[in-house]
């Protein structure tokens, strides 16, 4: 028997879910899935994201819906994002907790996920001073 997602929703356009692009959570793991003949899913391990980001037009307003940025610790997937959801409050909130339950539930440390993200990030800086 599969397991119901904990949230899904679709691309919209106008507010409308009118895109073969969609994105759920199930299973500690956010999956965004591209495309009607060819498709291409990415996952992402939701304890890895580092912080969350909701921006929203005057035209994502309108039409009831707004933009999540994800930023990450994932090398593959720094910055992930889901454009135009409905209730993007709602779903910023849920991803959060999300994200601060899964790292309860596996013991890990928030500097534990900002040391790997440290590691990727290229820095002109004089180290020697």
């Amino acid at each position: 028997m599969e397991k119901e997602p904990i949230w899904k929703d679709r691309k919209r356009y106008l507010g409308l879910p009118l895109s073969f692009t969609k994105f759920y959570i199930e299973n500690g793991r956010l999956y965004i899935e591209r495309g009607l003949f060819n498709t291409e899913i990415d996952e992402i391990i939701l304890y890895r994201i580092l912080d969350i980001k909701t921006t929203r037009s005057f035209g994502q307003k309108m039409s009831g819906v707004g933009t999540i940025t994800l930023y990450s610790a994932d090398s593959a997937n720094k910055t992930i994002e889901l454009k135009n959801i409905k209730n993007p409050k709602d779903v910023h909130r849920l991803i959060s907790d999300i994200v601060e339950e899964q790292r309860k539930e596996k013991n890990i440390i928030g500097r534990e996920i900002y040391g790997s993200a440290e590691s990727n990030i290229d820095c002109d800086c004089d180290h020697n001073s």
